[in-house]
């Protein structure tokens, strides 16, 4: 394939104790480096204005979807862990499109017109329209988690939903259709609880594998209510049997075969959350972490074959900082302080803090969360769909954090938790830390409801990141990205010729001057969600790219010199180039 603009159309640590330096309490330290970056915080309102501000745009777009769990009253489990939501591009016109996840009515409730997912085409002028029944995806069954990706690399994105009861596989016919393909494809995965689900490239052979993960073994039988003070609440997931998660491998023929057992991660039973499939240790093959519900995480190690080791407990994610499981929600993957390795952040439960593991490399992290500050905010609430993004074009990574109550009736009998939360902005400031802007960051931030997914990207095209925000029960939340002062930025997408035609798992890494960044393609994140196939870089006040670097999954590495500033570039494998 040649490279001109019309050869392709689609395309913790404890310190050490010696003589000469006492022991300093880690609580002390946690505490300095608390009131340090409150300072920050009251000087930041103090002086100057913030540079984030998100605007609640969603009456203007057009968007009339509105969630619902298929509650009845009884309060079964899945109600309140749905929905993610997926950022695409489905139809190949360069705009980013919404696909909403819906619930479905549950044993004792009865719906006159049942649920539906439902796809909003991006209009290209900050509007949306409802293309669910001509796209053909309106998916009726129970939705949790989905993701997207060219599983049949034939130039377009697919869908997969990953529900309670059997799973949803759509292929794009590329006409602004899709036809259900699960049976053919083999990849329905039974009757389980789904939860975060992505696709990779784990034997890096150009094709898309998927890796299903499953929340819980849950029944109409088995299940049961709790109640706290008298009143009802939701029971947990150590209520219910723990399950493994599924690994379908890619047959190249349109079909997958189960590997679940094969693979190795069918050994380990958890309450998979969130997930992403990411290459952690650098070594150019794509591992995968799954967040456990009130149990260690998963950390499945690629041996480059895709057969996996579990290594959380080694890597030091599997706990917190002090060595406890978490109610663990969602994970992104970045690098925070562009050092070429990519961290985690995960949210979590009420009473217990979001958290940022800092990749030390040799396969090693730590959990900065309190000396960054990257947790502040987080603790009353339950923390669901979260970014690592650069919300300021500013050349660093900000946090996102989507709140809501796992219960609808928590102020009944614990004043201090909040059904209806607002969702949090954490602004990267000096050293690598973060200090809480919310209240200081635009109306979008005021809105309060029980969020799940979140998906970030630029919806409108105008160079920065913008927000679309699942919430239980309600409409969704749509935020339009007005920085003040944004800086520069490259927005990258790519496109495999030899490799998995997404890109998925290819790393791409920019130099503008003194500033050097990396990010890797993700086919899944955050809480049941996907978003980001494009890539995003801020890149401040630098004028000039000197250099983009692509290392493909199993492929070589494209350099791209001299680039232009505030574009959309499509690289191709190979060395092809267009601008979007």
């Amino acid at each position: 394939m040649n490279n001109t603009k019309n050869s392709i159309s689609i395309c913790s640590s404890v310190p050490e104790t010696t003589a000469s330096h006492p022991v300093v309490s880690p609580v002390l330290v946690v505490c300095a480096a608390a009131l340090a970056l409150l300072g920050m915080g009251r000087l930041l309102h103090a002086e100057s204005p913030c540079p984030i501000r998100l605007t609640d745009v969603t009456g203007q777009t057009g968007i009339t979807f509105r969630h619902t769990d298929g509650s009845s009253g009884q309060r079964y489990i899945v109600e309140s862990v749905t929905a993610g939501l997926l950022l695409f591009d489905y139809d190949g016109d360069n705009d980013v499109d919404i696909y909403f996840i819906n619930g479905a009515p549950l044993k004792g409730m009865v719906a006159k017109i049942p649920p539906a997912n439902a796809l909003y085409r991006n209009n290209s002028d900050g509007t949306f329209t409802d293309v669910t029944g001509r796209a053909g995806v309106g998916d009726t069954g129970y939705g949790l988690g989905v993701t997207a990706g060219d599983y049949d690399n034939d130039g377009d994105p697919d869908i997969y939903v990953n529900n309670y009861g059997p799973n949803v596989l759509y292929r794009n016919n590329a006409d602004g259709t899709f036809t259900d393909v699960t049976e053919q494809a083999g990849v329905a995965n039974g009757s389980k609880v789904g939860a975060a689900v992505f696709f990779l490239d784990m034997d890096k052979d150009a094709d898309l594998d998927l890796f299903v993960a499953n929340y819980l073994d849950f029944t109409y039988e088995n299940h049961l209510m709790r109640t706290e003070k008298g009143f009802p609440k939701y029971a947990g997931p150590m209520d219910f049997p723990p399950t493994p998660n599924a690994l379908f491998r890619n047959n190249g023929d349109g079909t997958f075969t189960d590997v679940s057992e094969a693979s190795g991660v069918a050994a380990h039973k958890g309450w998979g959350m969130g997930g992403v499939s990411a290459d952690y240790d650098g070594d150019g093959d794509t591992d995968v972490f799954v967040a456990n519900d009130v149990s260690a995480n998963f950390l499945f190690q690629n041996d480059g074959t895709g057969h996996f080791q579990e290594v959380a407990l080694f890597a030091g994610l599997a706990y917190d900082v002090n060595g406890d499981e978490h109610g663990s929600m969602g994970i992104d993957c970045g690098d925070y302080n562009n050092d070429g390795r990519l961290d985690f952040y995960e949210t979590s439960y009420a009473e217990e803090y979001a958290t940022l593991y800092k990749n030390l490399g040799d396969g090693l992290f730590e959990d900065v969360t309190f000396v960054t500050g990257a947790g502040a905010g987080t603790y009353p609430y339950v923390t669901w769909g979260a970014s690592l993004v650069d919300l300021d074009n500013d050349g660093d990574r900000d946090i996102f954090v989507a709140c809501g109550d796992l219960q609808d009736n928590v102020e009944l009998y614990n004043t201090t938790r909040k059904t209806n939360p607002p969702n949090l902005v954490l602004l990267h400031v000096a050293n690598d830390t973060f200090v809480d802007v919310s209240a200081q960051c635009g109306d979008g931030l005021r809105i309060e409801r029980r969020s799940r997914g979140a998906g970030f990207d630029d919806l409108d095209n105008d160079g920065d990141v913008d927000i679309v925000i699942l919430n239980a029960r309600s409409e969704p939340t749509i935020l339009r990205n007005d920085a003040p002062a944004k800086g520069n930025w490259l927005q990258v997408r790519l496109c495999g010729t030899r490799t998995n035609r997404d890109g998925i798992g290819a790393r791409v890494k920019v130099t503008a001057g003194d500033l050097v960044q990396w990010d890797e393609v993700h086919g899944g994140r955050g809480y049941q969600s996907h978003y980001g196939s494009r890539l995003h870089f801020g890149l401040g006040p630098r004028q000039t790219i000197d250099r983009v670097e692509v290392r493909w999954i199993g492929g070589g590495t494209d350099t791209y010199t001299n680039l232009k500033v505030n574009q959309d570039v499509l690289l191709i494998e190979g060395g092809g180039i267009q601008v979007r």
